[in-house]
């Protein structure tokens, strides 16, 4: 459902306010809409938060212990085991048991403690990958991919850090392909036992945390062999190292040194040369194989019992959505914090400079990203409310699941991209002080750096959602004849700009002269939905068309059809996120009762909307979605947007609720604006005084008119 509200930013009748009148009223330009400090902080806190506020709110305590900061001046070796050390503060504090069965002292709340789980990124990053990998990872295939039997024996120790672990699924050789990986796992019927072998370098699991130092254990992923049948990808648990932390016989591993962020974490590589362990060790949920080795599974479909096993593991995605979103807006509180107090240049008062988020530029820069952000958060909430209904058991079907490993493969990548996108930005609107590591912008950027890569590389996430949006056209469409493709995108054209307007020429005609109209036109949530959907159902169609022509010709020529169509599938699986991005953004809008606070998020909505059709604007201008006449008023639209949004910049990103211990940015605090009062009653005091040095520039003009003066009154004598 789209809301019905009109909240409208009227095109023509509002006259952009100067830089300087915008912060101080509001009411003078438009008395019926908000003012700053009219919005319900509480409400939207709870919209950002989502269903698990409370447990978010719980960790973000958690996370004001300086214990568990991050210390800049440590070297590599100390932040590693700061941050181990920091596990078991998590430990203690019952922080790592939510999602565990209450028969270990869990809860069996999922989707509580994915929520709570992202919010740590506030204290360190590595801690939150960190304690991702032990009990988000490690922990989590031994509950998820084994038994009861398999819980008893290595869930607690695992719980409580007696048993650090890694997740041995990535090799140097195949990373996202994992159904390639080359280790294997060969049944011994003599012995009842399962040989772990990596046969070549290339083999060797890479990029671990706990790998490097601290793990004891890993489950481990291999091609399960048996009675010579290869059943494919499936995980052992392997114990790694003694107590001494030597490693165990057969064992072998490498640390990855010094990396670009996150070198809280001992990420290492790890081989293994003809490692037994016993039958039982195969975590067995979703193939078993018996003391003969025959093998069994509840899953007839080899790729089908693969994707289950993978997508039982999804939960990384899920967190790393909400991290991301919850460090771009620690970026954006800093920057906007920092905009409102930072004073630039002489634009219209020769005593008092302007306020940096004053400026139209700056305005674009950064409160376009804060609507992106809210688009992220809204999002990543409902990624963890699937998550939780599907592991939860209350939607646990085959099509749940692979609805939630489309929806996970669509938001990760927009918010992890986001999120680089947004700190990056961040720095730079802070200028050099933002490069300061005291404002732990450049740190955040580069912890989060590889977010865009692990837990799925984000381009093969999207191809994963385009591959997805393919199937979902050719079910529609059977064999995908190219008659029927032509005719689906001729009949999508046709169909968007009459359901969402009027056709091209009628469009030019009816808006000529009016920039009210266009406006209008494009502040309708009807029409940014139609032009979200249309976009991706006629690039889908269109690459449908070229594949179709391929289909029964062989792999080598499907291959390459598809591979001349790649970039565009990448493409228009990123429309379809933000697509789903749009509706999450809406139906948290449509929730909002208090009338202020929801014409202010539809505002916000809308710019977030805009700016993906600004983006793309030469693609709906050339076929045929928006007229001329509405690009052109496209951008002025969005300028004022984001004009009238700024009053309420700092409100709607304190509104994510962190707080001074959470931030620990010198840009959050009132230092700048303590700064440009002192400097301001400086100059204003000295220019009282009488006392102040006459500008260069000043005493020229003036001598330059009294010459002037001088020279007329010579001619009339």
């Amino acid at each position: 459902m789209t809301t019905t509200r009109d909240h409208s930013l009227d095109a023509v009748t509002d006259v952009p306010p100067s830089p300087t009148d915008l912060p101080h009223d509001v009411a003078e330009i438009a008395p019926e809409h908000p003012r700053p400090g009219s919005l319900d902080s509480a409400v939207i806190q709870e919209a950002l938060l989502g269903r698990w506020a409370a447990e978010r709110r719980e960790s973000r305590e958690l996370a004001k212990d300086p214990a568990l900061h991050r210390d800049p001046l440590l070297g590599m070796d100390e932040h590693r085991q700061r941050v181990f050390g920091q596990l078991g503060i998590l430990v203690d504090s019952r922080a790592v048991h939510r999602a565990f069965p209450a028969e270990f002292g869990g809860n069996d709340n999922h989707g509580g403690n994915i929520s709570a789980f992202g919010d740590l990124v506030v204290a360190d990053p590595s801690l939150q990958i960190k304690a991702g990998v032990q009990w988000g990872l490690f922990s989590s295939a031994i509950l998820h991919l084994g038994t009861a039997d398999h819980h008893r024996r290595w869930l607690p120790g695992a719980m409580d850090l007696s048993i650090p672990g890694a997740f041995a699924m990535t090799e140097i050789g195949h990373g996202s392909d994992v159904a390639s990986i080359a280790t294997t796992a060969t049944y011994d019927e003599a012995t009842q036992e399962f040989v772990i072998h990596t046969p070549f370098k290339g083999a060797w699991k890479d990029y671990l945390g706990n790998a490097a130092l601290h793990g004891k254990a890993a489950t481990v992923f291999a091609q399960l062999i048996t009675q010579g049948i290869n059943h494919g990808v499936h995980c052992f648990y392997v114990p790694i190292r003694d107590e001494s932390g030597a490693f165990l016989p057969g064992v072998g591993g490498e640390d990855d040194g010094l990396k670009g962020g996150l070198n809280g974490i001992d990420n290492g590589r790890l081989h293994f040369t003809h490692v037994r362990v016993p039958r039982t060790n195969l975590l067995n949920r979703y193939g078993d194989v018996a003391e003969d080795g025959t093998y069994t599974s509840p899953i007839d479909s080899p790729g089908r019992r693969f994707f289950t096993m993978l997508g039982t593991l999804v939960q990384g995605r899920v967190s790393l959505s909400i991290a991301a979103t919850t460090a771009s807006f620690l970026g954006l509180h800093g920057a906007i914090a920092y905009g409102e107090q930072r004073r630039q240049f002489n634009a219209s008062s020769p005593e008092r400079e302007e306020v940096l988020l004053d400026y139209q530029n700056h305005q674009r820069r950064l409160i376009d990203r804060l609507a992106r952000a809210y688009a992220d958060a809204f999002s990543s909430n409902e990624l963890a409310v699937k998550f939780d209904d599907v592991f939860s058991g209350r939607a646990d079907t085959d099509v749940d699941r692979q609805e939630l490993e489309t929806l996970a493969a669509a938001v990760k990548p927009l918010t992890t991209w986001n999120a680089l996108d947004t700190l990056q930005e961040a720095r730079e609107a802070c200028g050099g002080t933002g490069f300061m590591a005291k404002n732990r912008v450049t740190q955040l950027r580069a912890d989060l750096d590889v977010y865009v890569t692990f837990e799925g590389d984000n381009t093969v996430l999207l191809q994963l959602v385009g591959k997805r949006l393919l199937t979902d056209y050719s079910k529609e469409f059977g064999r995908l004849e190219v008659g029927a493709v032509s005719r689906y995108v001729v009949l999508q054209a046709s169909d968007a700009l009459h359901r969402a307007g009027l056709p091209k020429v009628v469009q030019t005609v009816a808006d000529a002269g009016s920039e009210r109209r266009s406006a209008n036109w494009f502040k309708d949530p009807a029409v940014q939905r139609e032009l979200l959907e249309d976009r991706v159902r006629a690039k889908t169609a269109d690459i449908a068309g070229t594949l179709s022509g391929a289909r029964g010709k062989g792999q080598q020529a499907q291959a390459e059809a598809f591979n001349t169509r790649q970039h565009e599938l990448v493409e228009a699986a990123r429309n379809h996120a933000e697509l789903l991005q749009w509706e999450a953004f809406t139906r948290a809008v449509d929730a909002i009762e208090d009338e202020a606070t929801a014409t202010v998020l539809t505002w916000l909505r809308d710019l977030f909307a805009l700016r993906l059709i600004e983006d793309d604007l030469g693609w709906f201008v050339a076929h045929g979605r928006v007229s001329s006449q509405r690009a052109r008023a496209l951008r002025g639209y969005v300028n004022r947007l984001a004009e009238r949004l700024r009053p309420f910049a700092l409100e709607l990103v304190e509104a994510y609720g962190l707080e001074q211990k959470h931030l620990r940015m010198e840009v959050a605090t009132d230092v700048e604006a303590e700064r440009q009062e002192e400097a301001h009653r400086y100059f204003e005091q000295l220019r009282a005084s009488g006392t102040a040095p006459e500008d260069e520039k000043v005493l020229r003009e003036r001598q330059r008119k009294e010459a002037k003066s001088k020279a007329s009154r010579l001619r009339r004598s």
